[in-house]
């Protein structure tokens, strides 16, 4: 497990690094944290270091949003927190994009926690203050 304390949004390049440098074989990256807690804002900055110029905002209605890269990889971001059923992530299709290979990066995991692959990195994010958090990386 990695730590990586951050004292401002402007430090989160090395947060989205350090998910990057050790996702390994992984697609799938769970981020827990409160609401607020800036999971949307670390995946548009994973985003933009994976090369993509595309808007990200958080997929709350949509479920799904699908962002491309330079190289024309896609990279699918998931917002769970509205889904009130099981059966929404499957209706969703879940399991084409998580075994697809593409980078899947998911809000609200806990909405679907048993559906997520055993190899899943974890990511929990701690508000340590008004811009401090601490993200722990697995």
């Amino acid at each position: 497990m990695q730590t990586v304390h951050i004292t401002s949004q402007s430090d989160l390049p090395t947060v989205a690094r350090a998910i990057l440098n050790n996702l390994g074989e992984r697609n799938v990256v769970a981020l827990y944290g409160v609401m607020g807690a800036g999971k949307t804002t670390l995946i548009r900055e994973i985003v933009a270091q994976l090369g993509s110029d595309d808007t990200v905002t958080s997929p709350t209605f949509a479920l799904v949003n699908q962002y491309s890269t330079t190289e024309g990889r896609h990279i699918y971001h998931f917002d769970f927190y509205r889904i009130n059923r099981l059966e929404e992530a499957f209706d969703l299709g879940y399991e084409e994009y998580f075994y697809s290979g593409d980078l899947c990066l998911i809000e609200w995991p806990e909405k679907i926690e048993e559906l997520l692959p055993e190899n899943a990195m974890i990511v929990r994010i701690e508000v340590d203050g008004e811009d401090e958090r601490t993200f722990f990386i697995d």
